[in-house]
């Protein structure tokens, strides 16, 4: 057996250390970022990783080499998180009268600060809804604007703070809404919101939420130097911890409920992380059920990040996913869902 070379040998000591922070990211879906609130960071990079995992795979199996076996093993643990990261396309089933689409869209107060350089994204984000019509939509960072009417819904509810432009969330429905309410997330402006809605014999609890935001914009890479990276991370392991304190109470909150429920929205956060868990429980990632590719959801450069959720309870059948990553009226891409309510058996 001939000797590693140096070049080799080399290599091979950065595969072992990126199999140990791969196997660390591995595990830290499950450990609370109260407790590890730096290492939990790690989760957001988790993508990345599997990717160079693979490469080094690559690298010894065109030399067939047995080091193979150490990323090889690890992608194989590691196989449900290549789910969350990248889906092959599925073609849709088949459309029935008993189906019903869900949307959920992050709409960035409707550019009201103009961080986008046009004055038509109201109008915009209107006219795509319009066209999609889907038959429940979840609004995060609703503003109240004039020019923003929604008239084919009939019931709806909207959770506003008491800023200048009333932000906050709302819920849009072709259904009757038959209760609805708030859950606060205290020390903080984001929150999570809910609507009952009823659809013919059956009813459904909507929750929208909005997790505690990270306060990092899409082209931070431009700027981004070695006092800015400390304080990047400071901040990403501070509203981490926030997050799970916040998924606990939407998650204890969900366990009183007697309904099937749907929850959509902005969760800044990775599907690799303790706060996705948390949340996700036993209900189905409706982008893991039915969607293609990375799903990206949110609009940074150099990064498919997913952190735009719909998930559904087990009673509930996802039978096609999309992101609308082409439309860009935000910070944010829309993401929608066509469901169905399964048979309740006897």
């Amino acid at each position: 057996m001939k000797k590693l070379s140096w070049f080799n040998k080399l290599m091979l000591f950065f595969n072992i250390v990126l199999t140990v922070l791969t196997f660390i990211a591995y595990i830290l879906p499950f450990l609370a970022p109260k407790i590890f609130p730096i290492l939990s960071v790690f989760t957001l990079v988790l993508p990345l990783m599997l990717v160079f995992n693979f490469l080094f795979f690559m690298y010894w199996l065109i030399q067939m080499k047995r080091q193979m076996l150490l990323s090889g093993i690890v992608l194989l643990l590691g196989i449900t998180f290549i789910n969350k990261f990248y889906k092959f396309s599925a073609d849709p089933q088949p459309e029935a009268p008993e189906d019903f689409t869900v949307m959920s869209y992050n709409v960035r107060m409707f550019n009201i600060y103009d961080w986008l350089p046009r004055a038509d994204v109201p109008d915009s984000i209107r006219s795509f809804v319009k066209a999609k019509k889907p038959d429940i939509i979840c609004f995060q960072e609703y503003a109240f604007l004039d020019r923003v009417m929604f008239k084919s819904y009939p019931h709806k509810f909207i959770y506003s703070n008491d800023d200048k432009y009333k932000t906050g969330q709302a819920i849009y429905s072709k259904y009757p809404i038959v209760d609805n309410g708030q859950i606060k997330f205290p020390n903080s402006s984001n929150n999570a919101i809910y609507a009952d809605v009823k659809m013919g014999n059956d009813t459904l609890r909507i929750y929208s939420m909005h997790m505690q935001s990270i306060k990092i914009s899409p082209d931070i890479h431009e700027s981004i130097n070695e006092q800015k990276s400390k304080v990047i991370f400071k901040r990403l392991s501070e509203a981490f911890a926030k997050q799970q304190y916040q998924a606990e109470l939407l998650e204890n909150h969900k366990a009183q409920c007697p309904y099937p429920a749907i929850v959509c929205g902005d969760l800044n956060n990775s599907a690799f992380s303790y706060v996705y868990r948390i949340i996700k429980g036993d209900m189905n990632d409706a982008f893991e059920e039915a969607g293609s590719g990375f799903g990206k959801s949110y609009n940074y450069k150099y990064y498919p990040a997913r952190i735009d959720y719909i998930l559904t309870d087990e009673r509930l059948e996802v039978k096609e996913f999309a992101t609308f990553d082409s439309i860009v009226n935000s910070d944010h891409f829309p993401v929608m869902a066509r469901l169905a309510l399964r048979p309740v058996e006897e």
